[in-house]
């Protein structure tokens, strides 16, 4: 669907190394040790200094156009259903 799949995780880039091999990610799986990203899209969970488990689709625009956390997060269905609708052919 002409798309970049990002993870992005507040553990340090190690972490994020041995995690992505031991699931054997196949996308990037990027640090935000400073919590930079995480408190600009206000997703930082202040009191554990970690961010809530977000999907976001970001078009090539730049325009947020789903967002979801928690379980649903986890479920790609979300994320791959916002991607088809950006692809999808204009009337």
């Amino acid at each position: 669907m002409d798309t970049q799949v990002l993870g992005i995780s507040v553990d340090s880039p190690y972490a994020n190394q041995a995690y992505a091999k031991q699931l054997g990610l196949t996308f990037p799986l990027l640090s935000d040790f400073k919590r930079e990203v995480v408190r600009k899209y206000g997703i930082f969970v202040v009191d554990n200094s970690v961010a809530y488990r977000t999907t976001i689709v970001i078009d090539k625009a730049g325009i947020i156009q789903s967002i979801e956390q928690g379980s649903q997060a986890v479920d790609i269905t979300g994320a791959m259903s916002a991607c088809s609708k950006i692809h999808a052919p204009k009337p």
